[in-house]
């Protein structure tokens, strides 16, 4: 049987939600706004609190698949930390830039969003290692 901590789960994807709010709101506001090409109207369209809230309940699930291949490996910290930041720069990057590609989304944008994607699995996986 594979034991997973809650609490690790939750603290990770609360990090990652912190990354994305400090990266998004803080660091990069303006530049993505421009690559994505998002007016200050459309900006502060939408329900915020679902688009945030969906944005947590995806991260969660980002978390618990790391949280089951961590437990059914007996992941050193070490190992924790290439996983988690590996599928951030070799699995989740790419993806999106397959999708950016065939939108036609400018390099800005997707640099923008992979370095997000990077260093918010990044911040899970020193997560993980605090409670391994």
């Amino acid at each position: 049987m594979v034991t997973m901590s809650f609490w690790a789960i939750l603290a990770a994807a609360v990090a990652f939600f912190a990354v994305g709010a400090l990266w998004y709101g803080v660091l990069f506001a303006k530049p993505w706004q421009r690559a994505a090409g998002m007016s200050d109207e459309a900006v502060r369209s939408g329900s915020m609190p679902l688009i945030f809230g969906l944005t947590f309940l995806f991260e969660m699930l980002i978390a618990l698949v790391l949280a089951h291949q961590f437990a059914i490996t007996g992941a050193s910290d070490r190992a924790i930390m290439m996983i988690a930041t590996g599928f951030g720069a070799f699995v989740m990057t790419p993806a999106i830039g397959i999708n950016y590609l065939y939108q036609r989304k400018p390099l800005a944008l997707f640099l923008i969003d992979g370095g997000h994607f990077i260093l918010g699995m990044t911040a899970m996986g020193a997560v993980f290692t605090l409670f391994n």
